[in-house]
């Protein structure tokens, strides 16, 4: 598939909340969200403080029928819950393999939901991927949880740039084989 054409991006249905693509409507719990410091400084791309246009370039631009990121958001309206509780996110990095990547509100941590969601991209693996890549703080021992339980393996150190902390950051990386 070439990374300039577009992917339907499903509903990925759990039992406690559906992963639906992001829609513009989105950006103001985004923004409330991101602009969280506990939740930006466990990203590597979200600024603290959060720029006021920020979240709408953001939605903006996964939005656009060329992004490379497919974003969903865990919605628990169906369920009777919250509109947005986080974002979970696929960038293509070639044609059989994409980062994931995600972060959940605070108000939700420690629920299990950052787990159902992967589980249920991998499940899904709406881009066809034969791998999934993801990388996690090394002081965020919750995500790598996240990852072990989706059955991700760990495969090795590294580090990133955290635009919140103005700093490079240890990682731990881990690897999905799919197919």
């Amino acid at each position: 598939m070439s990374l300039l054409e577009t992917v339907s991006m499903p509903v990925l249905e759990t039992e406690r909340f559906d992963l639906r693509p992001v829609r513009l409507s989105d950006r103001g719990l985004i923004e409330h969200y991101a602009s969280d410091e506990r939740v930006a400084r466990m990203t590597s791309s979200i600024p603290h403080p959060l720029p006021p246009t920020a979240a709408e370039a953001f939605v903006t631009r996964v939005t656009a029928p060329e992004s490379d990121e497919h974003v969903w958001a865990l919605d628990a309206t169906r369920q009777g819950g919250a509109e947005l509780m986080g974002l979970v996110t696929l960038t293509r990095l070639d044609a059989d393999q994409s980062e994931v990547s995600y972060w959940v509100a605070p108000a939700f941590w420690n629920t299990g939901i950052a787990s159902d969601a992967v589980q249920a991209l991998v499940d899904a693996n709406p881009l066809g991927n034969a791998t999934m890549f993801a990388i996690t703080f090394q002081d965020n021992p919750a995500s790598a949880r996240v990852l072990t339980h989706a059955g991700f393996e760990y495969i090795g150190d590294a580090e990133t740039y955290s635009v919140a902390r103005a700093a490079k950051i240890p990682t731990w990386t881990y690897l999905r084989k799919l197919r």
